[in-house]
């Protein structure tokens, strides 16, 4: 069996203005092979996941919530 780590992304999302936004950010990032978890916090427009970092990238992260129709970059914090 393989351990894999898991890795915690924060990424700072533009362009999002109602909370339906979010379940659409939350289900294309969630369908990626390798999330374990994300977590749209709507008031301060953060993304928080939880992934494989061997499956899935920062860059693969971003594309999805780009892909949901949203501009996201990584945040420090």
């Amino acid at each position: 069996m393989t351990t894999s780590t898991t890795t915690h992304t924060v990424l700072r999302a533009e362009g999002f203005s109602c909370p339906s936004c979010v379940s659409k950010i939350e289900k294309q990032v969630g369908r990626l092979k390798g999330v374990e978890s994300v977590k749209v916090h709507f008031a301060s427009a953060r993304i928080e996941v939880s992934h494989d970092a061997d499956s899935v990238s920062v860059d693969d992260l971003v594309a999805a919530v780009a892909k949901a129709g949203y501009k996201a970059a990584p945040s420090a914090f």
